[in-house]
């Protein structure tokens, strides 16, 4: 590396947490970079002067290949990837205990006290058609 690199401001962010996860995807694609005043950012959240913006820096070689890089919409699902119900083909899944899990108040106690030594599995539920399954 040579130490006469030009360093650039690429973007600027509003919350730490939107830079980091671009920072995560540029160095998954072993582009150099780092933020900075993501500590201030953290510490005067919501602050529409954007005073406090959390910086994204990396070399001006690299400018070209992450505009690149974050143009593509390579983080989309595809229909293979996400659940469906079986009942009525729903994306709108949640995972959670089942129903007939928390019918009565004596199970919901016994699930409590017991539930440490014998945890209840989850299942898949539709939040259309309440159908519960096991397998997405």
């Amino acid at each position: 590396m040579n130490t006469n690199e030009e360093i650039i401001v690429f973007r600027k962010f509003d919350s730490a947490i939107e830079a980091s996860i671009i920072k995560t995807k540029l160095d998954a694609y072993d582009i150099p970079c780092f933020l900075t005043e993501e500590n201030l950012a953290n510490l005067y959240p919501g602050q529409n002067l954007m005073m406090f913006s959390v910086r994204l820096h990396l070399f001006a070689k690299d400018e070209e290949c992450a505009r690149k890089i974050l143009s593509e919409a390579n983080m989309l699902l595809n229909d293979e990837s996400t659940t469906t119900c079986p009942s009525c083909l729903s994306n709108k899944i949640e995972r959670d205990f089942p129903k007939r899990f928390n019918d009565s108040f004596t199970t919901a106690l016994k699930a409590s006290v017991f539930g440490i030594f014998f945890p209840k599995q989850k299942v898949y539920r539709c939040l259309d058609c309440e159908c519960e399954f096991d397998t997405p």
